[in-house]
């Protein structure tokens, strides 16, 4: 391997050999200097290598010595000058094209040098042993020798360029013009093999572009030239397919562009839009998909009304015929009757497919057969006004395939509408997409619709018919052909069918009763030998059995039916609570699914973000450090040169090891030394320069003054001869305007009067225009007064109104705050009266406690006197000892409630109880905090605002205290069973 110190030494290099013959050697030289890390800047002369490069590459047909030169020189101008990069591969694909047209003008027979299947393979043994056992050559082998392999060549020189270009940015038209010259290569050539293997290569490119999207420099699919050269790539790929006549591809290609427009979420332009709908129509006819087809036409003449204005009236016609036309040869039955569930899921997939590549959007959960269909395409065509745009014949045939019934003479009707359709059609103007519409090609599809619809109507009209009647009526075919597409119809269920070939006949049957009687054949032997075990052994209480089954046969009936619809109901709401589950269950299952996906697509964007930064760092850092290096030997390299130059000695010397820094602080030194040696050298010029410079100025000095001398009186002379002249010249313009004065002064008159008569006439038109002025300024001040006027009226009612109604809530509220008031006085008289109720009732119980107490006091055995006042309690027997001031200190305690535990320790002392205050004075409570109220004023506060308990109820029938009427306290104490349930309760149950 050669290492130059200077690229211009290897171009030399190289073309020295290649003067001597030997071009192998000088494109190996070449080729190190390229590969060579060493010359990784860009300058000049490298683009003038690589022009000598790629010469020596297409001379000697060295494809991957091409590749892989342009790819080493790609990296070296990719971010300093790329449009060196498009030069060099513009001037590589010219000159492999220049030498493929070369090759194949020398050849005489083109189509046999091109009879190859697969320009990248390789001789077969059989031709090889063919060209060594033969003495002689034929023409066609010296051809194929001669035009195959550069052939070869210029397919490997499209994709070594596509293979380069792929992920560039700055050289997406290049990438895009390359395609487009491939295309041309296989269309004009014939090469489908190559034309696959193209579609195949770019396909590829686009899905690792997206896969890939953390390159750098990749191209931008959302910005709009990248996309719109995208497209046109597509849209040349789809007409090439088209053009070949390989239909998968074009079906491919369809796919691309649809995958595209996907991905951009943009909708190209019209143009584009036409094209790809009149080739869909192409792919759809040849794959005999008619509903697709005719929903592909129906798009393309949508198109061409709503955005070609140019286009002419009978193109539209031929359009609009051509929809209709394709819609009603789309067979009426469904093809998918009796298909399994497999073949089922795959046509729904197929439809779903089919119909956004047509651009109808489908709801993935309703049947696609009722979306894409025969029957709803012709609504639409009606309801869109694509019928009234058709030709007159095509009208009348729709009419009578769809609408009338003419089961005998359908055929004889049709026929000469299909002679006229089929000599409409051609070439359509220029402002149309579309090149050519023939409506023949639709006549042999039509003719077996209308063999299919008078089928159809003959079955509902005869139950037989001869087969030579029915060949009568039907002119269009042979009754085998008749027969094949019968056989299609019926096993479809479209309608009943029967060929009895020994009879003679054809027989017509009705479709339910067909199938009933051969999916039920055992059924109905079972009912044909009840009848006849019926017949044979009768039963003998036929009569009576059925006399007692009637009467009550309606109701069972009506019950039954009930059941059932009942039943219905039932199975009805557990379907649709399983179809909501399932939804509920989907529902559920798809947002967790997305909240897993975004989790772990936010994951991976962090990922690929911080690898890519890593990347980026690591990558600008080895840059960098590169850099530096080479910047570092350049400059050793050109201080070993001045060393060289100078016959100085070698700034390193053998076998120091020397580190980067070194190199560049004494590169540094060297260039400060080589700065100050020219800054030196400067100066002294400098001032020779300035001797040499005033030297010259005091020669010329007098040389000047002379010729200035000489200049002043050539100048004054002739300014002298110029000032004549112009004295000269000025005098007779005098005269002339003079006499023209003197020419003009008799219109003098004329002028004033003509003057005065503008001004007047502008005089009464300014008047004229004052006072309509003045008229329609009055009139607007007149307008704008009634107009204020009108507004005052109006402030004046609204204000008014306000105040009315301000006032009727005014009196409405008083009226409202009297009634609230009369009803709290109402509301306090009432509680006054109740409170005094409520008092009396308390007085009264505490008497008939006293009254009770005393009476149980009498029953225990105590002795007591007979009290004189009811609320006195009995005196006690007084004790030896007792003197008349106790008697009398226990007077004023009379009436007043004593304790029991106070009674007894009293009784045991001799001491009077002592009293103690009422608790409850005028509806206060004075006991202290802590002590617990007599059972007495518990039960009274009880029953307040209750109604007042009579002395009768109080008291038995049999002269007994009824405990029911007592408080609840005595009826515990007089030794009721148990204590009420509600005592422990702060309020009684009501």
């Amino acid at each position: 391997m050669s290492n130059y110190a200077k690229p211009e030494a290897a171009l030399n290099q190289a073309e020295a050999l290649i003067n001597v013959g030997q071009k192998q050697d000088a494109l190996q030289v070449l080729h190190d200097l390229i590969t060579s890390k060493r010359h990784r800047a860009w300058q000049k002369i490298l683009e003038k290598i690589m022009f000598k490069y790629v010469e020596l590459c297409v001379d000697m047909r060295r494809g991957k010595f091409a590749k892989d030169g342009l790819i080493q020189y790609r990296i070296v101008c990719q971010q300093v000058n790329v449009t060196s990069l498009e030069e060099v591969i513009k001037h590589f694909m010219h000159l492999s094209t220049e030498k493929a047209e070369q090759a194949r003008n020398q050849a005489q027979a083109l189509e046999e040098a091109l009879d190859v299947d697969d320009l990248e393979a390789d001789k077969r043994p059989e031709d090889l042993m063919l060209s060594y056992v033969s003495g002689e050559k034929g023409k066609d082998r010296s051809d194929r020798e001669l035009v195959t392999p550069w052939f070869k060549f210029l397919w490997e020189t499209y994709r070594t360029v596509l293979e380069i270009l792929r992920n560039n940015s700055k050289l997406e038209a290049l990438y895009a013009m390359t395609a487009h010259r491939a295309f041309q290569f296989c269309k004009q050539y014939k090469r489908t093999t190559e034309f696959r293997r193209l579609c195949e290569i770019i396909r590829n490119h686009l899905m690792n572009l997206n896969k890939y999207r953390d390159q750098r420099d990749r191209p931008d699919l959302s910005a709009p030239e990248s996309l719109q050269l995208y497209l046109d790539t597509r849209f040349e790929q789809l007409k090439i397919a088209t053009d070949l006549q390989l239909w998968q591809e074009a079906f491919y290609s369809i796919e691309d562009i649809y995958g595209l427009m996907c991905m951009v979420k943009k909708t190209p332009k019209p143009s584009l839009l036409v094209v790809y709908y009149a080739k869909l129509t192409e792919i759809f006819w040849i794959s005999s998909s008619h509903l697709y087809h005719a929903y592909a036409w129906f798009k393309l003449f949508t198109l061409q009304k709503t955005y070609n204005k140019n286009l002419s009236l009978k193109d539209l016609q031929l359009i609009a015929s051509s929809v209709v036309l394709a819609a009603l040869l789309v067979l009426p039955y469904d093809h998918t009757h009796g298909a399994s569930h497999l073949e089922l899921e795959n046509a729904k997939e197929r439809n779903s497919r089919m119909a956004n590549l047509i651009g109808f959007e489908l709801d993935p959960k309703l049947d696609n057969r009722e979306m894409l269909s025969r029957s709803a395409l012709l609504s639409e065509l009606v309801a869109k006004g694509v019928l009234s745009c058709a030709t007159q014949e095509v009208k009348d045939l729709y009419h009578l395939l769809e609408h009338e019934f003419f089961p005998l003479d359908l055929a004889s009707k049709v026929q000469p509408l299909l002679a006229k359709i089929s000599k409409l059609g051609g070439k359509l103007g220029s402002a149309s997409s579309v090149p050519e519409v023939q409506l023949s090609r639709y006549v042999p599809a039509l003719e077996k619709l209308v063999i299919l619809r008078l089928l159809q109507q003959v079955s509902q009209v005869y139950q037989i018919m001869k087969i030579e009647s029915l060949s009568q009526m039907i002119p269009f075919f042979d009754f085998k052909v008749v027969e094949k597409i019968s056989v299609d119809a019926v096993k479809y269920n479209f309608m009943a069918m029967k060929v009895d070939h020994m009879r003679g006949v054809v027989l017509f049957g009705n479709l339910g009763l067909e199938s009933d009687g051969l999916r039920d054949h055992l059924a109905v032997l079972a009912e044909s030998l009840n009848k006849v075990r019926a017949m044979i052994y009768p039963p003998a209480n036929k009569a009576s059995k059925l006399g007692e089954l009637l009467p009550g046969l309606g109701e069972t009936v009506d019950k039954e039916h009930k059941r059932l619809l009942a039943r219905k109901s039932i199975i009805e709401k557990r379907k649709e609570e399983h179809e909501r589950q399932l939804i509920e269950m989907e529902r559920e299952e798809e947002s967790r699914r997305l909240k897993q996906q975004k989790i772990t697509e936010e994951a991976e964007q962090k990922r690929l973000a911080a690898e890519y930064e890593q990347r980026k760092s690591q990558r600008i850092l080895r840059e960098i450090e590169e850099r530096e290096l080479e910047e570092a030997q350049a400059l050793l390299e050109e201080a070993e040169k001045r060393s060289k130059k100078k016959g100085g000695k070698k700034p390193i010397l053998e076998g120091e090891k020397v580190t980067k820094q070194t190199l560049m602080e004494r590169a540094l030194t060297e260039q400060l030394r080589e700065r100050q040696e020219m800054e030196k050298k400067l100066q002294k010029l400098a001032k020779t320069m300035d001797y040499l410079e005033r030297a010259k100025r005091e020669e010329a000095a007098p040389l000047i003054e002379a010729a200035f001398q000489r200049r002043l009186v050539e100048e004054k002379v002739l300014h002298e001869r110029e000032q004549q002249l112009e004295t000269e010249l000025s005098r007779q313009r005098h005269d002339g305007d003079l006499k023209e004065k003197n020419r003009l002064s008799r219109m003098l008159d004329n002028k004033e009067k003509f003057q005065e008569r503008v001004l007047n006439r502008r005089k009464a038109e300014f008047d004229r225009r004052r006072v309509e002025r003045e008229e329609r300024i009055n009139q607007i001040i007149q307008a704008r007064k009634q107009e204020r006027e009108a507004m005052r009226k109006k402030i004046y009612y609204v204000r008014c109104e306000e105040e009315r109604l301000k006032k009727l809530r005014e009196e409405e509220e008083a009226r409202k705050w009297e009634e609230a008031e009369k009803r709290r006085k109402e509301e306090a008289e009432r509680k006054a009266k109740l409170d005094e109720i409520a008092e009396k009732q308390r007085q009264r119980e505490r008497e008939l406690e006293e009254k009770e107490k005393l009476r149980r006091e009498a029953l225990l055995g105590r002795p007591a006197d007979v009290p004189a006042k009811p609320f006195e309690l009995p005196a006690r027997a007084s004790e030896p000892g007792t003197t008349a001031p106790a008697a009398a200190a226990a007077a004023p305690s009379a009436g007043k409630y004593v304790p029991k535990f106070l009674r007894e320790r009293t009784e045991g002392s001799g001491q009077p109880p002592p009293t103690q205050p009422d608790r409850w004075v005028g509806g206060r409570r004075t006991e202290g905090f802590g002590q617990a109220p007599p059972e007495s004023d518990r039960w009274s506060r009880r029953t307040e605002g209750t109604a007042p308990v009579s002395e009768s109820d109080r008291w038995g029938s049999n002269g007994r205290p009824d405990d029911r009427a007592a408080p609840p306290s005595d009826r515990w104490r007089s030794g009721g069973s148990s204590r009420p349930s509600w005592s422990s309760s702060r309020n009684p149950p009501r």
